[in-house]
């Protein structure tokens, strides 16, 4: 069944392109809140942008959703631990709009410089007034950056080219990365009392909602412009509007808003703030990026794969290219792992070995765990649901890195204890084919194999006789199903053995406790390795 992709708000038709050729893509308005969730019933991803509320409700409405994707940079209007509660993976554009949001501050630092806006409206009104709107000169001034974040820096970048100095605040960013940009790091305080401007480049949360209020406001420079185009509350509109009628702010320049949409507010009342309508991102460009990127990573979801820009994955961030060939080869290396020990593991060791290690690969440890709870849970196991399986069931998986290099480079080893003391391994590797990478089987507890790692797998442990292998091939041929590879190994002639086949269709648990009782095999298990 190809699954729907839900579009609540308008998206680039790039982005729709990206998405048509695929899945079932589907429009409702995220405004209208009955047809929203009765959309969402059948709804296996949902694209969004800053009107329409997925919260708690709305996710529980949509009983196959597998991703929702904010076209932007902020989540005011998603429910992100309700999301994850449920196992549905979050995006968002986190760099869509960085360059648009940092030449919309540039822009608003400008106008209230130079009275742009009410000269403007006084001029279309009949008034030629030019002494009434004399502005101020950047070059030579301090311009104080709260926020030393990606748009902070651009927009830091930007102003120095106005020949001003640039002192910052950020306790998260160190002084010499300050320093390479041409900043200096100062304190909040110290910030507030030398800045001619002041523009805020910080992200909304409980520790910097209202940082700029009437407290700080008593000590700025006498005549500071301020300028917010990062987000509403960050600054005390009232304490503005009181610091802006007594004469100790000079002009402000708000594009975000403690309440949207906002029509009234104190701040209105003054010819020199200028306020605009949340339009940092409002940018052909940025719509296209964040449409372009939120599509994309839809995609890579429902195709189940790793999306870099997932903001409730605890592998997040950017997966190196040496590193993503390795994904889906964890994660099935996960499943074998669950197949062969026949029960959940008490821990886990994630191995990775070879150059490889030079990366990031933390990520590996979260796709093997997605591989180990695939057939043990009735729910849909993703990259965000499954740290919390292995949590409810108390298993601790850890991740180990090895810098040397064995037989194989980039060795992937998940090893494990059992509740009863034994130990499991299960080992793969990406071996050249050609043009192409393969992932293989190359250890299973202690036997060493070179199998490819794809389709259906079926692993008989025995004593090592002649007619095991003929045997387990006649029960599987009379039930119609066709053995497209086969290995065995050996610890030793007449000793322990293990069988590994490829089949071409699925073995029922009827079937494989027949074929194993035939032979006497002391084990036997099957695991499905097909692409979903």
């Amino acid at each position: 069944m190809t699954p729907v992709v839900l579009i609540a708000e308008e998206l680039a038709p790039a982005a729709i392109d990206v998405l048509a050729h695929d899945f079932d893509v589907r429009h409702v308005d995220g405004t209208d809140r009955p047809a929203l969730l009765a959309a969402l019933a059948t709804a296996d991803a949902v694209i969004v942008r800053s009107a329409t509320q997925i919260d708690a409700e709305a996710v529980a409405a949509a009983p196959q959703l597998t991703v929702v994707a904010r076209a932007g940079v902020g989540l005011d209007n998603v429910d992100v631990p309700a999301a994850t509660a449920r196992g549905v993976m979050v995006v968002n554009a986190p760099t869509s709009n960085i360059v648009s949001a940092a030449e919309q501050a540039v822009a608003l630092l400008l106008a209230v410089a130079r009275n742009t806006a009410s000269a403007s409206a006084a001029l279309k009104a009949g008034e030629w007034k030019r002494s009434k709107y004399t502005g101020v000169e950047l070059q030579g001034k301090t311009v104080g950056v709260v926020g030393l974040g990606r748009i902070g820096v651009l927009f830091a970048q930007r102003i120095a080219a106005f020949g001003t100095r640039l002192i910052a605040y950020d306790p998260y960013i160190q002084p010499a990365r300050a320093a390479q940009l041409g900043v200096r790091l100062v304190g909040l305080e110290e910030l507030l009392r030398e800045s001619d401007f002041i523009s805020i480049h910080l992200p909304k949360t409980p520790e910097t909602v209202g940082l700029i209020g009437e407290k700080e406001l008593a000590i700025v420079k006498p005549g500071v412009r301020i300028v917010n185009a990062a987000r509403g509350g960050l600054v005390d509109e009232q304490a503005l509007a009181d610091a802006i009628a007594e004469g100790r702010v000079g002009g402000a320049g708000i594009d975000v808003y403690a309440k949207e949409p906002c029509t009234s507010s104190p701040l209105f009342a003054f010819d020199n703030v200028v306020a605009t309508p949340h339009l940092g991102a409002s940018t052909a460009e940025a719509q296209d990026k964040a449409g372009l990127a939120v599509a994309r990573s839809v995609k890579l979801a429902l195709q189940g794969e790793f999306v870099p820009d997932a903001v409730n994955v605890q592998a997040g961030g950017v997966v190196a290219e040496d590193v993503r060939p390795l994904l889906p080869l964890a994660e099935k290396l996960g499943k074998v792992f669950t197949a062969v020990a026949g029960q959940v593991a008490a821990s886990v060791t994630v191995e990775v070995r070879g150059e490889i290690v030079t990366n990031d690969v933390t990520v590996l440890r979260l796709a093997a765990t997605k591989g180990l709870f695939a057939s043990v849970v009735e729910e849909q196991v993703t990259y965000v649901n499954a740290p919390h399986l292995a949590a409810d069931r108390g298993v601790e998986v850890a991740l180990a890195t090895f810098g040397e290099a064995g037989e194989l480079p980039n060795l992937v080893t998940v090893r494990g204890a059992l509740p009863d003391g034994r130990m499991v391994t299960v080992s793969g590797a990406l071996v050249s084919a050609g043009t192409r990478d393969v992932g293989k089987l190359t250890e299973v507890d202690g036997f060493d194999l070179e199998l490819a790692a794809e389709g259906i797998l079926l692993f008989f442990r025995y004593a090592d006789r002649p007619g095991v292998v003929g045997a387990v091939g006649s029960i599987l041929g009379e039930a119609g199903v066709n053995i497209a590879a086969m290995q065995v190994a050996r610890r030793e002639a007449g000793g322990e053995a293990l069988m590994t086949l490829t089949v071409d269709s699925a073995v029922g648990v009827d079937l494989l406790d027949s074929a194993a009782a035939s032979v006497g095999a002391t084990s036997a298990s099957a695991v499905d390795l097909r692409e979903d």
